[in-house]
């Protein structure tokens, strides 16, 4: 599986097999090219819409396993296009990180923190490190440094570092994701985690995130808490289908 990510080269690549956990319709392994994530949110969402059009459904909830533990999706298909969402793991909040060494991994100064926000590592699923800044100017400035990513978010456990510029009386927000191989379009395992962050400490209940934007590859992430839970959701659509040969 490992070797057919790296073939792929995408951010990811799923694989749907046999649940082995009774409550749940199907597993999912998720990869990237330098290995195995116990939990990802589009790769989730896009497998959920995959899965759905193989069994000929056009509507559909499904409980999915992976390694974080089971997630209910649901499913809406509209010909190519369809809608997708799903609950993630209750929020798991890990330690809180100095602003300066945060934001220097994305090239950016401590004095574009965000004054009443500090960073923090937040898992629904899996650990990513939640940066807040003052000013959305301050995202089109960010470069994320391979080496300083890795240094920052290996011992944290962290995946992605996700600069977030928040309005949080609109409840909507810019963010970039990066971690050690590049930049992601779109972080539906940090988005969960960034509303979770905003509804603890700012009562945020919905939110509704543009990412990729800077990268010419827009992405709009919906999400909401759910009582312990968020979900998160929005637009897929089908690109590619064809047959695999080994």
């Amino acid at each position: 599986m490992l070797a057919f990510a790296r073939e792929t080269r995408l951010s990811e690549t799923t694989f749907v097999q046999s649940a082995t956990a009774a409550q749940a319709d199907y597993r999912l392994r998720i990869f990237t090219v330098g290995g195995e994530l116990p939990f990802a949110g589009h790769p989730s969402l896009g497998s959920a819409v995959a899965v759905a059009r193989r069994r000929g459904e056009r509507s559909a909830r499904y409980v999915q396993e992976t390694a974080a533990g089971l997630q209910a999706v649901e499913v809406l298909l509209d010909g190519d296009r369809a809608r997708a969402s799903m609950l993630q793991e209750p929020a798991a909040f890990g330690p809180a990180v100095t602003a300066g060494d945060a934001l220097a991994a994305a090239g950016l100064r401590e004095r574009d923190a965000h004054r009443e926000l500090p960073p923090q590592v937040v898992s629904t699923g899996l650990p990513n490190l939640i940066v807040p800044v003052s000013d959305v100017a301050f995202l089109g400035r960010a470069r994320g440094d391979a080496d300083a990513l890795a240094a920052l978010l290996a011992p944290l456990s962290a995946t992605v570092l996700y600069l977030v510029a928040a309005d949080v009386e609109r409840g909507r927000a810019r963010a970039r994701g990066f971690f050690h191989a590049g930049e992601d379009p779109a972080t539906g395992s940090a988005a969960g985690p960034l509303c979770a962050y905003l509804h603890a400490r700012r009562g945020v209940s919905r939110l509704v995130v543009d990412q990729g934007v800077e990268m010419g590859r827009p992405s709009r992430i919906e999400a909401a808490v759910e009582g312990d839970r968020v979900r998160v959701g929005g637009d897929a659509v089908l690109l590619v289908e064809g047959t695999l040969r080994l």
